[in-house]
């Protein structure tokens, strides 16, 4: 068997970790990870033809030669490496998670801190069990600061990946209607997110806290930190903010002691005000200037389609549909409400992962947009169907059905909210808008 010191010699020489053959660089380390439907095991030796210098397996009929390195469990194995390498790195490392906001937070963070250090931020959504240790294993020593983004659907997986991670700073943008199946309820979402709290409080790091959210607070107290850090919008925070403007791009004005300033964003989205402050609070706690913070939010360009503007030759959208639950829907459909368009449409897909809450959550969601006051409104996936004899709105089992309804009465000239869980590929209608 293969030890982690071992392993970790070999990773020092070929630090480029892959978990897919179709991706394979050469010098690379392979991990054959099994899922419920694949086992890697089984194209190790492909990976080394391809180029990989190891490929680690935890089935002995895979080893064919020297190259391949034998373990008891290949994904316990690629975390025990990552936490290796985390206890070489003597930098800060920023754990992020929260219901919402979570990877445009990240970014946020990650362009703001870019501005005067050399930073490394989870690339994309790597941030469950397997994405946290790749991206750790990442960090290169020229490495200052990491934002490393973790998410979670069930209790005591925030735990693990901070055993990972070993964040000494953190941050929970905020706790919401999220994986309410996995969690058991909202509580449990607390409960859940909770536990990057119950680490800093372990090992005397430091939080960064939205005093403006009770349930933060609420938690903090509970968790009994004590190297807190506020922001929000009232004094006594290190940072507050007052959301200048909204329509469609957010300004917003800030202050610390007592020196104020003012930041033009690319964001669309007022609930992106309190991400836009965790970042301030971030770079200023990291003694970056007002004038660098600035400049890193200013020239960030929201991507992923997450609060992300399209001009498309018909319509105006905002491209919100990479996910989707009720906190997230609920503040998105407030926000299309309150700016300025002759004509709005929202077209809304259903949100997954919701249990037993979610037929109570869609119908919550159909009543708020019937009470939004936009033009029209379009509801797409089979929970939000099962409302079409309840309220006013056009209702469609599936996407291809909403496709078909698109191309034979376009819209034209409206601002439109397109937004639903990733599973409901909404990205399909942005061609009709």
């Amino acid at each position: 068997m293969t030890n982690t010191e071992t392993l970790y010699q070999h990773y020092l020489k070929h630090n480029i970790i892959s978990t897919d053959t179709r991706n394979i660089i050469p010098g690379c380390i392979f991990f054959a990870l099994k899922g419920d439907l694949f086992n890697a095991n089984e194209f190790a030796a492909q990976a080394i033809e391809k180029g990989a210098a190891y490929a680690v397996i935890d089935e002995e009929k895979y080893a064919q030669n020297d190259k391949c390195l034998l373990v008891r469990d290949v994904l316990s194995t690629l975390q025990d490496l990552a936490r290796h390498h985390r206890k070489q790195l003597n930098i800060p490392v920023i754990g992020l998670t929260g219901s919402n906001g979570k990877t445009t937070s990240k970014e946020l963070v990650n362009a703001v801190l870019a501005e005067r250090y050399k930073t490394f931020a989870t690339f994309g959504n790597l941030n469950n069990h397997i994405g946290v240790p790749l991206s750790i294993l990442s960090i290169t020593n020229e490495v200052q600061i990491a934002v490393i983004e973790m998410g979670a659907n069930h209790q005591k997986e925030i735990e693990l990946l901070c055993t990972i991670a070993q964040p000494t700073h953190g941050i929970i943008t905020n706790v919401g209607m999220a994986h309410l199946d996995g969690f058991g309820g909202f509580e449990g979402v607390k409960k859940g997110k909770a536990e990057l709290y119950t680490y800093l409080k372990q090992t005397n790091g430091y939080t960064f806290i939205n005093r403006d959210n009770p349930n933060l607070l609420e938690m903090s107290i509970a968790a009994g930190l004590n190297k807190l850090i506020y922001y929000g919008t009232e004094n006594g925070n290190t940072i507050k903010g007052t959301l200048k403007s909204s329509d469609p791009f957010i300004e917003v004005d800030w202050t610390n002691h007592d020196v104020s300033s003012s930041v033009k964003t690319n964001l669309t989205g007022s609930y992106n005000f309190e991400n836009i402050l965790a970042a301030i609070c971030i770079g200023d706690f990291f003694d970056m200037s007002p004038e660098e913070i600035n400049t890193g939010l200013s020239n960030y360009q929201p991507k992923n389609n997450r609060s992300q503007l399209t001009k498309t030759e018909k319509n105006t959208v905002i491209c919100d549909f990479y996910n989707a639950n009720p906190s997230s829907m609920a503040v998105a459909l407030k926000n299309i409400a309150t700016l300025s368009a002759d004509k709005k449409t929202a077209i809304l897909g259903d949100m997954f992962e919701l249990g037993p809450e979610s037929p109570g959550q869609h119908e919550l969601i159909v009543k708020q947009a019937n009470e939004s006051g936009l033009d029209q409104l379009i509801f797409i996936g089979k929970d939000f169907y099962t409302f079409k004899d309840n309220f006013s709105g056009i209702f469609f089992e599936t996407p291809a059905e909403a496709a078909t309804y698109l191309q034979e009465n376009q819209v034209h000239d409206h601002l439109v909210l397109l937004k639903g869980s990733r599973g409901m590929k909404l990205e399909s209608l942005l061609q009709y808008l």
